[in-house]
């Protein structure tokens, strides 16, 4: 098997027609020996229906229908383990990026790279706020990891066997690939293109999912956040300490105090705020402690044409 392409779908019917047809076009100049491993994420439309139509028509077309919806990186995740293919492509299903730039990508990975990834030039169709968030996003996240994680990226990339075996090893419950792809190493470029609107549908991607997504790249590859908190207590002590002088210079010496409630309420409310942000950044980090010590597996799956999709 020479190609695997994984393709994470949830409520894409508008969709999957079209993206067959293209992305077949673009294989089959390739190479004859490949596959397209359709993963349903809990679609409540007739995507699932499509793709099982698309796979009793065409052999190479693949399906792992899970459970329930686990996510985006999950579902991408349950590709991983199934495909067979010596380059694996991860794509989306909206369109939006073009599978005809895997193409040019392939060709990047003849020059000896493992790892080749697309590079948002543009983004169409996109609001203000979102283009505005994930701008903010990328930048802090490239500030603070441990690792170089490239800006203005997503999942679509082609990834060599060797890569994709190394992620399957990595057992983190809550995923951020891209991140995990960078921290892994070997030889990665990119290749730039306009991202076009989204051809059909209406993404599932919300607010509350992207701030999610976020929280997991930041916790995964940077302790800032924790250290972030060591400092804001060290600043508060340091005011609240000179705020002690203060007091009793006043009354001891200047023999000026002129009691008020309003001071003192807002200083318990100021370090209140502090320590509950610094307790949430800790929480943060022990939850996914808590999550990788369950050891449950990542994705249950309901119904594959695939041998043995989960192992």
């Amino acid at each position: 098997m020479k190609y695997s392409v994984i393709i994470p779908v949830f409520n894409e019917e508008a969709n999957i027609g079209m993206l067959y047809r293209r992305m077949a076009g673009v294989l089959e100049v390739l190479s004859p020996s490949f596959e397209l491993i359709f993963i349903n994420d809990g679609s409540r439309d007739n995507t699932l229906a499509l793709v099982k139509e698309l796979a009793q028509s065409d052999k190479r077309v693949r399906f792992i229908n899970l459970s329930r919806n686990f996510g985006h990186q999950i579902a991408v995740s349950a590709g991983l383990d199934a495909c067979k293919g010596n380059r694996v492509v991860i794509i989306d299903a909206d369109l939006q990026d073009p599978p005809e730039l895997i193409l040019e990508m392939d060709a990047r990975m003849n020059d000896g790279f493992q790892v080749v990834y697309a590079r948002r030039r543009k983004r169409k169709g996109e609001s203000v706020v979102k283009l505005w968030t994930a701008r903010i996003f990328y930048r802090i996240l490239a500030n603070i990891a441990s690792i170089d994680i490239p800006l203005d990226t997503g999942d679509f990339r082609i990834m060599d066997r060797k890569v994709v075996d190394v992620l399957k090893s990595m057992p983190e419950q809550n995923k951020f690939l891209r991140g995990q792809i960078s921290w892994i190493g070997f030889k990665q470029t990119f290749v730039e293109y306009d991202r076009s609107e989204r051809q059909g549908g209406q993404t599932g991607y919300t607010y509350a999912k992207m701030f999610r997504f976020a929280l997991d790249g930041i916790t995964s590859f940077s302790d800032a956040p924790l250290r972030l908190a060591s400092w804001m207590g060290f600043v508060v002590s340091g005011v609240a300490f000179i705020a002690l002088v203060y007091a009793l210079y006043g009354k001891f010496i200047l023999h000026e105090s002129e009691p008020g409630w309003a001071s003192v309420i807002v200083s318990i409310l100021f370090l209140g705020g502090i320590q509950l942000i610094s307790l949430g950044f800790i929480g943060e980090y022990l939850s996914r402690i808590s999550s990788n010590v369950k050891n449950r597996p990542l994705y249950v799956v309901a119904e594959s044409n695939v041998e043995n999709p989960d192992e």
